[in-house]
């Protein structure tokens, strides 16, 4: 069965003819999406002729593996954010300067700026908070918002891989960042910055400086709306959050198992201690609905999230089905986790941004 994995490993031999090194240690071959047969993935390198012969022998080696439905996205070098590890490090360096111009100018996280800010927590991870965050995030661009998103679980970044996104932000010599858009959203993850499956090991301090950086070197424009998705738990990233951006306010996601309710109010008892106010509680993964009859089954329990609701004297904004997007790596608005307009699911996301901005922007 092919898999991510499995093609990440079937290309590791393929070589830099320049430097000998492996084009995927290289991250010349990234983006890499599996779905049964099909694989989507992306090749950057600066020779013309070079990125012609990779895409033959990719091709050669995927269809020996049994892939049917293949897409290569090639692209020039020269404009790759990340590519090799030259402009990885360049790009690195100016994120991580601190620029004094794009520090002066900043005033997104001014109480005046009219940004809304929603940070997305949960006591624990594998809740599908990621999930809820992309979401949300696409719902309230649907509705006509202007739309920013910080993947500041920069422990686990999720983001770009979950919104299907490609390519990474531009920069410019004065250390300017462009975000990446997608779905209406403009999108900053460390992720993009990272190489592929490299661990961050960084202390506290260090991930709080990366995050004003994301406020103070990145272009957002005019934003309505700026969703934050946290780590989970109650780390050093949310306290920073929390200290940084006081007017933030805060969604809770949870599941329905008693357990993982109960962790999630510490995440939101956190939020209480430093007077953020909660919008919500998300259930997500509140039951399974069977193809066949329809009907439900609640395979995590029942009441979680509620209870939850209950106890951070809060409301339970949605109960989310266990599922994913029936969407497929062939289509040009590809992802694997964000969920199509007119869908159910789009559904409950659309109605629950249009309750968080008629709560958020009545109170202006």
């Amino acid at each position: 069965m092919l898999t991510r994995e499995t093609v990440q490993e079937i290309l590791q031999p393929l070589r830099d003819p320049e430097t000998g090194k492996s084009l995927m240690e290289l991250q010349r071959i990234r983006d890499i999406v599996v779905k049964e047969r099909t694989v989507r993935l992306s090749v950057t390198y600066r020779s013309e002729d070079v990125r012609a012969s990779l895409e033959a022998q990719i091709r050669e080696i995927l269809e020996a593996m049994g892939a049917e439905d293949i897409h290569i996205r090639m692209r020039p070098l020269d404009n790759a954010v990340s590519g090799a590890t030259r402009e990885e490090d360049n790009d690195r360096e100016k994120l991580t300067k601190g620029h004094a111009a794009g520090m002066e100018q900043n005033t997104l996280l001014s109480e005046q700026s009219g940004v809304h800010f929603i940070a997305i927590a949960s006591g624990k991870g594998g809740v599908g908070k990621s999930t809820v965050t992309v979401n949300l995030a696409a719902a309230l661009a649907r509705q006509g918002k202007k739309v920013g998103l910080i993947d500041a679980d920069i422990y686990g970044f999720s983001v770009p891989d979950m919104m299907g996104i490609e390519e990474g932000p531009s920069v410019t010599e004065e250390g300017v960042i462009h975000p990446v858009e997608r779905f209406g959203v403009k999108v900053m993850s460390m992720g993009f910055f990272i190489r592929e499956n490299s661990p961050v090991i960084w202390r506290g301090p260090m991930l709080g400086k990366m995050l004003r950086q994301f406020f103070a070197d990145v272009a957002w424009g005019d934003l309505d709306y700026m969703l934050l998705d946290l780590p989970p738990g109650t780390g050093d990233v949310a306290l920073d959050v929390h200290q940084m951006i006081p007017q933030s306010k805060e969604i809770i996601v949870t599941t329905p198992h008693a357990t993982a309710a109960f962790v999630a109010a510490r995440a939101g008892a956190m939020a209480l201690q430093t007077d953020h106010e909660i919008l919500g509680v998300v259930e997500n993964m509140s039951y399974y609905v069977c193809s066949h009859g329809g009907e439900k089954d609640y395979v995590f329990g029942r009441g979680g999230g509620g209870k939850l609701a209950e106890t951070l004297h809060t409301e339970l904004l949605a109960q989310l089905p266990l599922g994913a997007p029936d969407n497929h790596p062939s289509e040009p608005d590809f992802s694997p986790s964000v969920y199509k307009a007119g869908t159910e699911s789009a559904g409950i996301y659309d109605e629950i941004a249009a309750r968080i901005a008629a709560k958020l922007e009545e109170s202006v």
